[in-house]
C-alpha cells in the first residue's frame, strides 16, 4: 500500500491486489445528514444523485452510463449519515480512460434534470413510510429517538418538502463546500499499478478545489432513564429496534467493541441467534451491528417478530447482554471470535470495495492504521475487556427501544414493562 498527497492537498491511497482481474477507483467525501441543518436535510443524498446526472460533455444521466458501462465499468454510490461514497469499478484495461472520466463526473455536475431526479428520490422517500405519510422505518425512528435535537437524528434523505424545495443553487454550495481535497479520499484498489495510479490520480483529480475541512457540532446526550417508543402499523410482524448509544470509532474500546459483536452477532452458533431463534424459536431472524461516528456509537438489535412476542425478545435480549456483562464471553468463544476477525481481514485481500472502504474510511477519519494494525489491536482484546464494554453498554440511561407494529391485548404495556423496568448490568 502506498500514500500519497497531490499539489491540490487530496490524500491517495493506493492499494494494489494484482491477483484480481477487475480495477477500483473509490472517492470518499465528509458529507451526509450530520453536516445538515433543518432545511438543508437530504441535501447530500440529493447532490449525490444529481453528480451522476451530467457534466459539459455528457449531458445526462444516460450519456454518463453509457460512457462507464462501454468501458466495461460500473458506477456506485452511497450517502451515510457522515461521509459519501463515489465508485468506478472497471476491467484493469479501461483504468487510463476511466479515471479521467470519473473524475469529470464528480468535478464537473450541471445539476441537469433536477425535477425528474426530485420524482425519483421523493419515491425512494415512500419506501419508509405508511399509507398516511407516517415514518414506519424502524431504523429511522431509532436515530430520532436516541438523537432528538442532534442532526445525527435526521433521516439521510430528508422529506418529500425538502426535497421538493432544493435548488441548483444550493446543489453547487453544498458541492463547492464539500467536494474539496481537505474533505476527500481517493483510493485506488484491484489490479492497478502504484506509480500509474498516482499519476492518474493527478491528471483526473489535480485540479480539485482545496476547500477547508468541514466538521459538525458532537452530540450531547442527556438520558437519565430507558426510553420507548411504539409506532403503530398494519402490518404482519413488529419491526423491533433495541439500541444502546455506545462507543465511537475514535475510541479506545473500539476493538473490544468488534470483538464483543463477534462475541454476539458473527453467525448463527454465536449467542444472539442461537438464543433467540435456535433456542427459543421467537423470530426467524435477528441481528446485532455497531454504527459507528467519528464522536459517538450505537449498539443495535434488530428483529421482526410476531406482535404478541415483542416484549419478549426485547427481554431475552438485554438477559443475554447482562449475562455478558457478568461473566463475559468463555475462553472458547474468544479464540473462535478471534480466528474470524483473522480470516475475515486476510479474506478483505480478495475483494476490492471493502479493502478500498478500509483504507478510504481510515484516512477520511484520521484513524490511520494498517490492516495488520487493526487485527492487532482487535485480537488483542480480553475476555476482561469485553466484560467491562458490556457492562458499561447495558444500562438504562442508553436504551432506546423502537417498535413498529401492533402492540395489542396488553403487549404493549408489557413491552413498555420490560423497557422502562431494565435495571442494567
Amino acid at each position: 500500500m502506498q500514500t500519497a498527497t497531490l499539489d491540490s492537498g487530496l490524500s491517495v491511497v493506493v492499494a494494489p491486489q494484482p491477483q484480481l482481474h477487475r480495477a477500483h477507483v473509490a472517492l470518499y467525501v465528509r458529507v451526509g445528514s450530520r453536516f445538515e441543518d433543518a432545511r438543508s436535510n437530504g441535501l447530500s443524498h440529493f447532490l449525490e444523485h444529481m453528480l451522476y446526472r451530467g457534466t459539459p460533455r455528457l449531458t445526462s444521466a444516460h450519456d454518463v452510463n453509457l460512457a462507464v458501462e462501454s468501458l466495461g465499468g460500473y458506477l456506485y454510490a452511497a450517502t451515510q449519515v457522515d461521509f459519501g461514497v463515489f465508485s468506478i469499478t472497471m476491467p484493469p484495461e479501461s483504468l487510463e480512460e476511466a479515471t479521467p472520466l470519473f473524475g469529470e463526473i464528480l468535478l464537473q455536475p450541471t445539476f441537469a434534470d433536477i425535477e425528474i431526479e426530485k420524482e425519483i428520490v421523493c419515491e425512494e422517500i415512500l419506501e419508509d413510510l405508511d399509507d398516511d405519510g407516517r415514518q414506519i422505518d424502524a431504523d429511522n425512528l431509532s436515530r430520532r429517538l436516541i438523537y432528538p435535537a442532534h442532526p445525527l437524528g435526521f433521516t439521510i434523505t430528508g422529506d418529500e418538502d425538502r426535497v421538493r424545495s432544493f435548488t441548483r443553487e444550493m446543489l453547487r454550495q453544498h458541492h463547492e463546500r464539500h467536494y474539496t481535497a481537505a474533505n476527500s479520499v481517493l483510493v485506488f484498489s484491484g489490479a492497478i499499478d502504484e506509480g500509474r495510479a498516482l499519476d492518474l490520480a493527478a491528471k483526473a483529480f489535480g485540479q480539485m478545489p482545496r476547500g477547508s475541512r468541514v466538521t459538525a457540532e458532537p452530540p450531547t446526550h442527556a438520558q437519565g432513564r430507558a426510553r420507548a417508543s411504539i409506532v403503530e402499523n398494519v402490518s404482519s410482524q413488529t419491526e423491533l429496534r433495541l439500541s444502546l448509544r455506545a462507543v465511537s470509532e475514535s475510541s479506545r474500546e473500539r476493538p473490544a467493541m468488534e470483538m464483543l459483536m463477534r462475541i454476539l452477532d458473527d453467525g448463527m452458533s454465536t449467542r444472539l441467534y442461537h438464543r433467540v431463534c435456535d433456542d427459543k424459536g421467537l423470530c426467524y431472524d435477528v441481528t446485532a451491528a455497531y454504527d459507528g461516528y467519528e464522536d459517538d456509537g450505537i449498539l443495535d438489535f434488530a428483529a421482526g417478530c410476531q406482535h404478541s412476542r415483542t416484549s419478549v425478545v426485547a427481554r431475552e435480549i438485554l438477559e443475554m447482554l447482562v449475562e455478558l456483562a457478568r461473566t463475559g464471553p468463555t475462553d472458547e468463544e474468544l479464540a473462535k471470535a478471534r480466528r474470524r476477525h483473522g480470516w475475515d481481514v486476510r479474506a478483505m485481500l480478495d475483494a476490492s470495495e471493502e479493502l478500498a472502504s478500509f483504507h478510504g474510511t481510515s484516512a477520511l477519519f484520521e484513524r490511520h492504521e494498517t490492516l495488520e494494525e487493526r487485527r492487532a489491536k482487535v485480537e488483542s482484546v480480553t475476555r476482561e475487556q469485553i466484560r467491562e464494554l458490556a457492562t458499561m453498554l447495558a444500562q438504562p440511561d442508553r436504551l432506546n427501544v423502537v417498535a413498529v407494529g401492533l402492540l395489542e391485548d396488553g403487549e404493549d404495556q408489557r413491552f413498555r414493562d420490560v423497557v422502562l423496568g431494565f435495571r442494567g448490568a
